[in-house]
């Protein structure tokens, strides 16, 4: 099958990849120049691919990436990875609408298009399809099929990379849910088909938003918890025991990546036009989790306090820049929001993650540095956002001054846990 993927990111790298590496021709479509030129070499910046597996499908011919959507190939089916972030509480489907335009144009008779990026109930039908009928002339249901799959990419996680992941499957009339599961069959170990792109589109959001809400839970009652005396981290490792009726959330210092600081509130935003009514338990999460950051620097401001010492002028070393462990997505990091509140207070901000290359942060006073026994010491404070493997904890905890730990992962007399 000839495949296309627009988009190659987080989401599209490794779909694409995949695909190759079962047999499917592949072009991964991109339009970052500096994105396809590193693909082209290569070179990798997903960590759920490696530059090996990279080299192996560019080398067989099996995949290609480009920039130039004039020389996109016919396509048997073509997949649409496009970031979709929210303007101002407004999902801005833009790229989406870019991209299925540019795929229209290339659509012949029996193609399929299938949507991936996550977005809110009704958008294939009421948006995608009716941009790709328009480019191509052809009708869809007669003559191409369209469908959605929402993404289930968790960067990172070894035990369900992408091939192990179940795979939700949809398509606008039954033809073309068979051709949209016939092609997952084949990149993933199991498909599960639904009635509806309605009810998969669906399906994402539920999935991101209980985990939005229960994050938003432990987090609040970390703040709760704490002038009452109890130690959250503690009851939280005790409700863990219970064997059923409970699933096991940790605090943290916010959420980051696409999926929680923003997936959620394409539904509040589509239950609140469609029924005129708020959607309460996602409006309540982002309060609290959106609030995160500030209250990892109103702790730390006590502890400064505490010691008889200002924010304004003392060193500070972020450890951790990206949103998850080990990995080096730092999309909507809530460290980037802490690193906003401690430079408006004047403390000299350093940071410092092992995964992230690129600077991601939009204020040009943050200084990234290597967490050096030497940089650790020299620090009036530590704040641990992100608990990578790669940090020498016990470094950390022997020589730093003062350590704000948001992810309970050190003890000692200079520590402070979240």
């Amino acid at each position: 099958m000839h495949v296309v993927v627009a988009g190659q990111g987080y989401v599209g790298l490794p779909l694409a990849v995949r695909a190759a590496e079962v047999g499917h021709h592949v072009v991964g479509y991109d339009v970052d120049p500096h994105r396809v030129q590193r693909l082209a070499s290569g070179e990798s910046y997903v960590e759920d691919v490696t530059s090996a597996r990279l080299r192996t499908v560019l080398d067989s011919g099996a995949y290609s990436v480009t920039t130039d959507a004039v020389a996109l190939p016919p396509y048997d089916l073509a997949v649409i990875t496009v970031p979709t972030p929210l303007r101002d509480g407004v999902p801005d489907l833009t790229h989406v609408e870019a991209c299925a335009h540019t795929l229209g144009e290339h659509l012949g008779p029996g193609a399929t298009v299938v949507l991936e990026s996550t977005t809110y109930p009704g958008t294939t039908e009421e948006l995608v399809l009716p941009i790709l009928e328009k480019a191509s002339g052809l009708i869809a249901g007669v003559d191409f099929h369209v469908g959605f799959s929402p993404e289930r990419i968790d960067p990172g996680n070894t035990a369900w990379p992408f091939e192990r992941t179940p795979k939700v499957v949809s398509g606008i009339d039954a033809a073309s849910l068979d051709i949209v599961k016939g092609f997952y069959d084949t990149v993933v170990e199991t498909t599960v088909p639904v009635s509806g792109t309605r009810v998969a589109e669906l399906t994402k959001l539920i999935e991101n938003t209980f985990r939005h809400v229960n994050i938003a839970l432990v987090n609040e009652m970390v703040m709760l918890a704490r002038p009452l005396g109890v130690n959250a981290w503690e009851a939280i490792d005790a409700a863990a025991s219970k064997p059923f009726g409970y699933m096991r959330f940790t605090p943290g210092p916010g959420v980051g990546g696409h999926c929680l600081p923003i997936d959620p509130s394409f539904l509040s935003w589509k239950v609140e036009r469609a029924a005129g009514v708020p959607f309460r338990f996602v409006d309540l999460a982002n309060d609290v989790n959106s609030h995160m950051p500030d209250y990892v620097v109103r702790r730390l401001t006590e502890a400064f306090n505490t010691r008889r010492m200002a924010v304004c002028g003392s060193r500070v070393l972020l450890l951790g820049l990206a949103y998850k462990a080990n990995t080096s997505d730092a999309r909507e990091s809530p460290s980037a929001r802490v690193a906003e509140l401690l430079l408006d207070l004047g403390a000299d901000v350093r940071g410092a993650d092992p995964h992230v290359v690129e600077d991601i942060h939009a204020n040009p006073h943050l200084i990234r540095v290597v967490a050096t026994q030497e940089e650790i010491a020299a620090s009036d404070a530590v704040v641990l956002l992100m608990d990578h493997a790669a940090f020498d904890y016990e470094a950390i905890r022997r020589h730093a001054p003062y350590v704000l730990d948001c992810r309970n992962r050190l003890s000692g007399a200079n520590i402070d846990v979240l």
